[in-house]
């Protein structure tokens, strides 16, 4: 270093050097010898903008990664954006900003899931993509996508940014989505666009950057006055390694001169309008990389069209469904389905009555069955004292049918909805329950959150199939995620009472296990315990009648296969046991507690033999479920435990007395008085709602235990 600065000096006592001020140096070479250059006490001068025009004006290779990149961009756009968001409007789903932003960055990392093959290892992501809609909108590139639910009522703006990267260099897409667009934002989008298009055809070479700006502005004078102070006050900046390439922004105040194979971010939009009710504001935002070039500029994020048409989702999904409805469809058959009498997306029945097609919601239904050839509707209908005397209810409803195997279908088919909205309206009232909870703060992109792959979570999602997911540690919680997009639950650090850390032993898993103060939802379940575990070892060898071992002992003793697969065994429980106890230890917020498994005792608890375990501080059975946490301290209730084994007798009063724990022993059996039960009140049901209740808690004990059967 003091050789450098005595060529810098070369002899002088005073030295101008040039140096790029906003960069603070990282790591300990540079630190030093940033340090030593600001004690040279040389004259020090900025050089970043001088820099940045050097660099521009792009060579050929710069412009193939500046192409693929915006060529990613704009596909992930158009192929997975776009039909995510009809999707969502068309099914009336529930859908968040974040996890719409979650799906399309791994669309950009993993580019086949847009239809584009370019090498993962060379894609990245220059922003988290953002969405935007319900009337909260920020135009900045820093903007991020909040938890709230994609709006798509009538009237809605959705706003959308995709930035990809091709080996480090950037480009942006940026697009906006009109919902049954009233006539000021079809207006205000359609001056918008053409403010766009000017900017971009004003990109020649030999122009200065503020006669860009100027185009877009003249568009809004003319076309919409009214708008011109909600235009932005930049155009876009420059793009390349950089996402905002400094010196390069296009707005009124830049003199400096475009030259052919610069590369911008052309960005324009209108901040915080009005609607006509003046009760909601909305944004409208376009975005496209732009080359110049020296006759016509570039644009290479065009494939994703931006026309007026094409930016109203609902029209264009409203006149797809009338085609369907029409029956102008492409497949040409006309037989009939139990689809044409239940309707998914509205959970309704569609009746014939008096020539014409009345529906009813599902939730109205109170019965349902079929005999032959005849299907039978019972209502759900108030009693004696009706809110509207004025209303009439239908009880019973019944028709015939030709065909038995389709009333069968239209039966089956309104008793699985029927199923689908109680499960689901069940799950609603179990939510309502819950206590409110902080959101979880996210690491972020500096930060990488520590994090086990491969788990299960116990209790476990619904569906037939199950996949394991990954557990991650966040500034305030844990976060478990599959690669389904509903099957995510947040553990705050702060509603966990009890932390356990169970390494397997004798077991065939190895557990991370919370208990928790307040109850959470995982899928549809209602729980104050949840559980993360690896399988460590093959369920049928560990149970230890499979395979060579169950022949004779002597053979076994010199199987080299099974002494390596023995082996193999043991070295993946310990790596996975090591892998938690890093995982857990490395975790601050929480202490856990691991189970002393000498002072474990078998009994019964829950009508079941299991093997019960202390540790520091509480009583605890995690292998299966349901699960045993007790705590020792501040208990508020009795646990009794019984048929405990009498050898295990003395050391456990010996441990009660350790910890200074009250308990009680006779020789006469403990048995708790419960009261009788009483008839009182009881009103039998009529036969028909008797047998049509047991053939659905029938029918959904079956379906249960294939799901079981098929899970395990």
């Amino acid at each position: 270093m003091d050789a450098v600065l005595r060529a810098i000096r070369d002899g002088k006592e005073s030295q101008v050097v040039g140096h790029i001020a906003r960069e603070a140096p990282e790591g300990k070479l540079l630190e030093k010898w940033a340090a030593r250059l600001k004690n040279a006490e040389f004259q020090f001068v900025d050089i970043t903008a001088g820099l940045s025009d050097l660099f521009a004006a792009k060579d050929g290779t710069e412009i193939i990664n500046v192409k693929k990149a915006a060529y990613l961009a704009s596909s992930v756009m158009k192929n997975v954006v776009v039909p995510k968001l009809e999707k969502a409007i068309d099914e009336e789903r529930d859908v968040t900003h974040s996890l719409l932003m979650r799906l399309t960055e791994k669309a950009i990392l993993d580019p086949t899931k847009a239809g584009v093959k370019l090498k993962p290892e060379c894609v990245d992501i220059c922003y988290p993509p953002i969405f935007q809609s319900g009337g909260k909108f920020d135009l900045k590139p820093s903007a991020v996508s909040n938890d709230d639910l994609l709006a798509y009522d009538p009237g809605s703006i959705i706003i959308c940014g995709v930035g990809a990267r091709y080996n480090s260099y950037c480009s942006n897409i940026a697009r906006t989505y009109l919902v049954d667009a009233t006539n000021l934002q079809s207006k205000a989008y359609e001056v918008l666009l053409k403010a766009h298009e000017a900017a971009i055809n004003a990109m020649r070479p030999g122009r200065k950057l503020s006669s860009v700006y100027q185009a877009a502005l003249s568009v809004v004078e003319k076309e919409a006055p009214e708008l011109v102070d909600k235009l932005t006050k930049s155009a876009g900046t420059g793009i390349g390694l950089e996402f905002r390439e400094s010196g390069l922004n296009i707005n009124a105040r830049n003199d400096k001169v475009l030259r052919p194979q610069m590369a911008f971010n052309v960005s324009l939009g209108f901040q915080n309008m009005e609607c006509e009710s003046k009760k909601k504001t909305f944004s409208l935002f376009l975005a496209d990389t732009v080359i110049v070039k020296e006759e016509d500029p570039e644009i290479l994020t065009g494939k994703c069209s931006k026309l007026v048409t094409d930016a109203e989702l609902a029209r264009r999904k409203n006149e797809e469904t009338v085609r369907r409805l029409a029956g102008d469809g492409s497949s040409g058959s006309t037989a009939k389905t139990s689809a044409d009498s239940v309707d998914q997306k509205k959970e309704a029945v569609l009746l014939p009555i008096y020539g014409g097609i009345v529906s009813f919601h599902v939730s109205t239904i109170r019965r349902v069955s079929n005999q032959q050839d005849s299907i039978r509707i019972i209502f759900s209908v108030p009693g004696t004292t009706l809110k509207n005397q004025g209303a009439i209810y239908l009880k019973e409803v019944s028709f015939r049918s030709k065909d038995s195997k389709r009333s069968s279908e239209v039966v089956q088919a309104i008793k699985t909805l029927r199923r689908q909205v109680k499960a689901r309206e069940s799950e609603r009232m179990e939510r309502g329950t819950l206590v409110n909870q902080e959101k979880l703060q996210l690491a972020g992109n500096k930060f990488r959150p520590l994090r086990l792959s491969g788990l299960w979570i116990r209790p476990q999602f619904s569906g037939r199939k199950r996949v394991p997911g990954a557990l991650e540690a966040h500034a305030n919680g844990f976060r478990y995620s599959t690669t389904r997009p509903n099957e995510r639950v947040d553990v705050l650090f702060a509603n966990i009472k009890h932390a356990f850390l169970q390494p397997a032993e004798k077991e065939m898993l190895t557990i991370l296990h919370f208990h928790l103060h307040n109850h959470i939802m995982v899928g549809n379940k209602k729980t104050k315990d949840v559980q993360f575990c690896v399988e460590v070892m093959d369920a049928v060898r560990s149970l230890g009648g499979g395979g060579r071992r169950s022949s004779s002992s002597s053979a076994y003793e010199y199987d080299p296969d099974e002494i390596h697969e023995e082996q193999r065994e043991r070295d993946r429980k310990n790596k996975i046991n090591v892998d938690f106890n890093h995982f857990a230890t490395r975790v601050s917020a929480l202490e856990f507690e691991q189970p002393l498994r000498e002072l474990g005792f078998s009994g019964v608890t829950d009508k079941a033999r299991v093997f019960i375990v202390p540790t520091s501080s509480c009583l605890v059975m995690l292998t299966e479920a349901p699960f045993l946490v007790v705590s020792l301290r501040l208990q508020e209730r009795f646990l009794k435990i019984n048929a405990i084994d009498t050898t295990s007798l003395e050391g456990i009063k010996k441990w009660l007395d350790a910890i200074d724990i009250k308990y009680y022993e006779s020789k006469a059996n403990l048995i708790d008085s419960e009261p009788e039960e009483s008839d009182q009140g009881y009103e039998p049901p009529d036969a028909e709602d008797e047998s049509e209740s047991e053939d659905e808690d029938s029918e959904s004990e079956s379906e249960d235990q294939e799901e079981e059967e098929e899970d395990y």
